[in-house]
């Protein structure tokens, strides 16, 4: 299982996301996360697994822990008030108004 760094790339006053990266090849991404922050101190994110990452099935759990304890201090999975929605995916592309698919 390879070891992460979290990067911060975007922020919005109810929502962040976030680029986990090889901690041994920076350049290297594994998984991206969204994490929205709803009423009542809840949490809802989705982890996206890149191709990239290696990640087996029983790694997940030490990866949401991980998110829980280095990115959300007031919240705890544990108590019920953060979920999760894993994917596998890949990068397509980054899309703007007038783009067009390669």
């Amino acid at each position: 299982m390879p070891t992460w760094i979290w990067k911060r790339t975007l922020r919005t006053p109810s929502s962040e996301r976030f680029l986990a990266t090889d901690a041994t090849a920076p350049d290297r991404d594994l998984a991206a996360v969204d994490l929205h922050y709803l009423p009542g101190g809840n949490i809802a994110g989705t982890v996206i697994l890149l191709p990239s990452s290696g990640f087996a099935d029983s790694d997940i759990p030490a990866l949401l822990e991980s998110l829980d304890d280095d990115l959300l201090p007031g919240a705890d999975i544990d108590d019920g008030n953060i979920t999760f929605t894993v994917i596998r995916g890949s990068v397509i592309g980054a899309f703007q108004p007038g783009s067009k698919p390669a």
